[in-house]
């Protein structure tokens, strides 16, 4: 699995295969979620939340901090929203799609979307220009939150719809198969949370088009690559939204930003 992988069909339920496939490596493809038109209609909404945004200095959306840079041409644009679900009726209607639900069973009984819990639907803008903050992320996994909190660790999905075309050297998700079965030790200790961007031998590379869904479970190992293009083909839109099991949490525009949320600026 170290350079391709099988790719599949979404429908509202998932088969046998889908399901065991899964479960042994912490991650599943599947092509054509959304069509050309939807992708559009989507980068336009997010266009139309960073112009308000903007507009307004915001700077933290239900506590979590909203991670802005500059475009190609200098420009002022957000990299990195949170809970823009609840920003643009075209955002949140993509979470009623049927096929979403077939997903929840990955993540066991009592899970859900996340659509106000975490950080709620996370839009991602890389770019890799001059003035970017936001090209890459080191390794880590999304259950050193719940370790961190004295939580108990529940699992944690990454839905991610892909706006964006991507060739292996425009960098993008990274991750290595099988090890949300990992212990304790070996989720805290195996690299340096976000600090390390290494390639590591075990690692492959997820390689979506647009309207793609792939979906990883929060306890791989994961990283996202920087692009060895810069400029305009190294441009990549993603959504990630989380399927979330344990007791429900959702943050509102009270909510504190947590601890490790404090730290954003080692996330580049």
């Amino acid at each position: 699995m170290a350079s391709s992988y099988p790719t599949f069909n979404l429908s509202e339920k998932l088969s046998v295969e889908q399901v065991n496939f899964f479960n042994q490596h912490g991650f599943i493809h599947f092509k054509n979620f959304i069509n050309n038109d939807t992708v559009t209609s989507i980068v336009q909404a997010s266009k139309e939340v960073e112009s308000a945004w903007i507009d307004a200095d915001v700077k933290k959306i239900n506590g979590v901090p909203i991670k802005y840079g500059k475009d190609l041409d200098g420009k002022k644009i957000v990299q990195r929203f949170a809970f823009i679900n609840q920003h643009h009726k075209a955002l949140s209607g993509l979470l009623l799609d049927p096929r979403l639900s077939a997903l929840l069973p990955l993540a066991g009984e009592g899970s859900r979307l996340g659509s106000e819990e975490k950080d709620g639907m996370v839009f991602n803008h890389y770019i890799n220009g001059p003035e970017s903050s936001f090209t890459k992320m080191g390794w880590h996994t999304d259950g050193l939150r719940d370790i961190f909190y004295g939580g108990k660790l529940h699992p944690m999905l990454n839905v991610g719809i892909h706006l964006t075309s991507q060739k292996k050297e425009n960098g993008g998700l990274r991750i290595i198969p099988g090890t949300h079965k990992q212990s304790i030790y070996q989720m805290l200790f195996r690299k340096k949370y976000f600090l390390d961007n290494n390639a590591d031998r075990s690692e492959i590379s997820v390689l979506p088009e647009a309207g793609d869904l792939t979906i990883h479970d929060g306890r791989l190992w994961h990283r996202v690559a920087e692009s060895s293009i810069r400029g305009e083909e190294s441009r990549r839109r993603v959504i990630y939204i989380p399927i979330i099991a344990g007791k429900y949490a959702p943050k509102n525009e009270n909510s504190p930003t947590v601890f490790y949320q404090r730290f954003a600026g080692i996330v580049k």
